[in-house]
């Protein structure tokens, strides 16, 4: 799949996952989704739910997740916060524009441009915050995400990259 066409997803993809409201209790409600997902495939991930001003609503760690996937979830948090776009969809517009984090003043010690990271976009407010995911390959961390989001919105058929969880 080429660059442009990944890109493309998702951009599809952050229009279509939107909230038309986000308050604690679907912070609570997505995670546990989140949480049960990842038990019923076996995936050793941490989940991370944040606000933009940096409060976490939903955090949960399954074994062998440690300090190390808070480090990756924080980076990918502050890449969503101020890029306010997924951070695989920054990956492929760096890849395909081949520039750096540093192009955009982002230093790598405190963002990271790899999936995992999804904007919580909230219609008429904008992006609010972070459904974060570390653990797995980066395109899977991703696809993670998207796939409990739609889940959890009740939306069908959403365009997916060619990636397995």
């Amino acid at each position: 799949m080429m660059l442009e066409e990944s890109i493309r997803i998702l951009i599809m993809q952050e229009e279509i996952l939107q909230f038309s409201h986000f308050t604690n209790e679907d912070a609570w409600e997505l995670g546990r989704l989140m949480v049960s997902e990842a038990a019923r495939n076996h995936l050793p991930v941490a989940i991370s739910i944040r606000l933009n001003n940096g409060y976490t609503l939903f955090q949960y760690g399954f074994k062998g997740t440690n300090y190390n996937n808070e480090q990756w979830m924080t980076r990918k948090q502050n890449t969503v916060r101020t890029m306010e776009m997924s951070s695989l969809r920054l990956f492929m517009m760096l890849k395909k524009n081949e520039e750096t984090l540093e192009e955009y003043g982002m230093n790598e010690r405190e963002y990271v441009a790899r999936g995992g990271g999804f904007p919580i976009r909230v219609a008429g407010a904008g992006v609010i915050g972070s459904v974060l995911v570390s653990g797995l390959d980066h395109m899977a961390d991703h696809e993670f995400v998207a796939a409990c989001m739609s889940q959890y919105l009740q939306i069908e058929g959403i365009p997916r990259l060619p990636v397995k969880f």
